[in-house]
């Protein structure tokens, strides 16, 4: 079973990584393998930065590239049960759903919440205004972004599940592991 999980920074998505952690889940993330590319291409690892690794690499390899590498890790591990956090280009959801046994999750929170929680949360490589924050978050959406770099927002209409994190997180909790259940061999 592969749960991919899709949504903008802050929305709650490695919250639900820590519960399917707990359910015997192993994780790959996307922004991982961005991260390492920039460390190889000597890139200093700034969300402004890796937004636009992860689109040349996106470009060069195609839009896929970075599901393909997950699914290349997935494979060689023998593992039976992953998630893969940080898809935010639609052609990763197509990649990863030519698989049996996977469920792409779409975690949604409103803006203005959004933007408090990561501020408050204040991660170095987090924006560090509400403006800011807003800027990031239309980007991620696709705004001002080529077909081959992040796209959430269409990402998030190709969802099995979508959730609202909107209250605690033992509401995302329990919202999720209904789904969760209902999905569980």
């Amino acid at each position: 079973m592969i749960i991919g999980l899709t949504g903008s920074m802050g929305s709650g998505k490695g919250e639900i990584v820590k519960i399917l952690e707990k359910e015997g889940f192993k994780y790959v993330t996307l922004s991982s393998m961005v991260r390492e590319e920039a460390r190889r291409r000597g890139i200093a690892e700034e969300r402004e930065l890796l937004m636009g690794v992860g689109n040349s690499m996106r470009k060069e390899g195609g839009a896929g590239i970075l599901a393909k590498r997950a699914l290349e890790t997935i494979s060689a591990s023998g593992h039976d049960k992953w998630v893969v956090d940080g898809i935010r280009n639609p052609a990763e959801v197509v990649e990863l759903k030519k698989g049996s046994d996977v469920y792409i999750v779409g975690v949604k929170t409103d803006l203005n919440l959004l933007a408090d929680r990561i501020l408050s949360r204040n991660r170095d490589s987090d924006p560090k205004d509400r403006d800011e924050v807003l800027r990031k978050v239309e980007r991620e959406w696709g705004k001002g972004e080529p077909e081959d770099g992040q796209q959430v927002g269409k990402c998030m209409e190709l969802t099995d599940y979508t959730i609202d994190n909107g209250g605690t997180l033992e509401d995302l909790a329990n919202n999720f592991m209904k789904y969760y259940q209902q999905i569980k061999k």
